[in-house]
């Protein structure tokens, strides 16, 4: 198996350099370029079924997590204009049946009871429960036919860390397979998040380096309110200066720090500054030495990603800079030195 390389940022933060830049490395591929494939830490990912089923786990929940959990991969599998999704193409037609197989694999029981979740009723629903009252009048009650459900049976599991971590890698590594895992390394933009990083050794083995961008808040709100947004891209952060303060410090005190060496943390301006010792340090992160790097400055271009920095020093941004500055002291880059960048450059 070769090696899984997964850019990772804190929205907005310019994670997608990674992408750009290893894959001037031989042997390194972004089949999807900046796809984001999100089936682990997604609602009713593979990351919340680990929550549901070894926090506070009992038989309703249980089943609830693993229902959900089948019903958002199909979604993933099935939706082709969702842009997170049509799993069909990007991944391959075989992640439906890994699927099923990984969850076939941690169902313990399936008993013939039911709950009332399953008893939620929907237009079809409705129709089979009248129905099924139209019988049993017509017949004198002599005939009552089955009661409708949602879905049936309930799935339950109480399974063990150990065994449920076990196979779950496992179905992680089906489709990493799928993706071409075994042919080349691979790059799979954001397919882990800050916030879970903590679990990776749970889940991956020596093939995972997630890299992990940061960026100076600063710039991070600027180029969200004055750029993105006249470009009519989306905007996940407050354009309301305090309650970017807020939010952004929340977004990053959130996170659970980890150690892990499958985890490599830089700055976005460290690639633009100091380009050469932080490809370097890049490439030590994957074993590599620098006879790999055969595309340089083919897709990342320091020259041109300055223009994204130091947005704060233009003068008319001058009061909402100090508020962030003031607030957010901990996450600022130490620039080396002062410029002004052209607006009309900024991407």
């Amino acid at each position: 198996m070769h090696q899984l390389v997964v850019p990772i940022g804190y929205m907005g933060s310019g994670s997608s350099v990674i992408t750009d830049l290893v894959s001037e490395f031989r042997g390194y591929e972004a089949r999807n370029d900046t796809f984001e494939y999100v089936f682990l830490h997604c609602p009713n990912g593979v990351f919340d079924l680990e929550d549901k089923l070894l926090i506070g786990n009992n038989a309703l929940r249980s089943d609830e997590a693993l229902h959900s959990f089948l019903n958002t991969m199909r979604q993933l599998y099935d939706k082709k204009w969702w842009w997170v999704g049509d799993y069909q193409q990007r991944v391959g037609v075989e992640f439906w049946d890994c699927t099923k197989t990984y969850i076939k694999k941690l169902v313990q029981y399936t008993p013939t009871y039911y709950w009332y979740m399953q008893e939620n009723t929907n237009i079809q629903m409705f129709f089979k429960l009248a129905w099924k009252r139209i019988v049993s009048l017509l017949t004198f009650h002599k005939v009552n036919l089955k009661k409708p459900l949602l879905y049936s049976p309930m799935w339950i599991s109480f399974i063990q860390p150990d065994e449920f971590y076990e196979i779950s890698r496992v179905y992680i590594q089906q489709i990493l397979k799928l993706m071409g895992i075994m042919e080349q390394s691979i790059i799979l933009d954001q397919l882990l998040l800050p916030h879970n990083l903590y679990r990776v050794d749970h889940y991956f083995g020596d093939e995972l380096r997630a890299i992990v961008v940061s960026r100076d808040p600063r710039d991070v709100f600027i180029i969200n309110k004055y750029i993105w947004s006249k470009q009519n891209m989306p905007v996940p952060y407050p354009t309301d200066v305090k309650k970017f303060c807020g939010f952004y410090k929340g977004l990053r005190e959130s996170e659970k720090y980890t150690q892990s060496n499958k985890v490599l943390r830089i700055h976005f301006e460290d690639l633009v500054y100091d380009y050469e010792n932080s490809v370097n340090q890049i490439l030590k992160f994957l074993n590599l030495d620098s006879s790999f790097h055969t595309l340089k400055k083919t897709y990342f271009l320091p020259e041109r990603s300055i223009n994204n920095t130091q947005l704060f020093q233009n003068e008319r941004y001058k009061e909402e800079t100090k508020i962030i500055t003031d607030n957010l002291s901990d996450y600022l880059y130490p620039f080396p030195y002062a410029r002004v960048p052209v607006e009309s450059q900024t991407f």
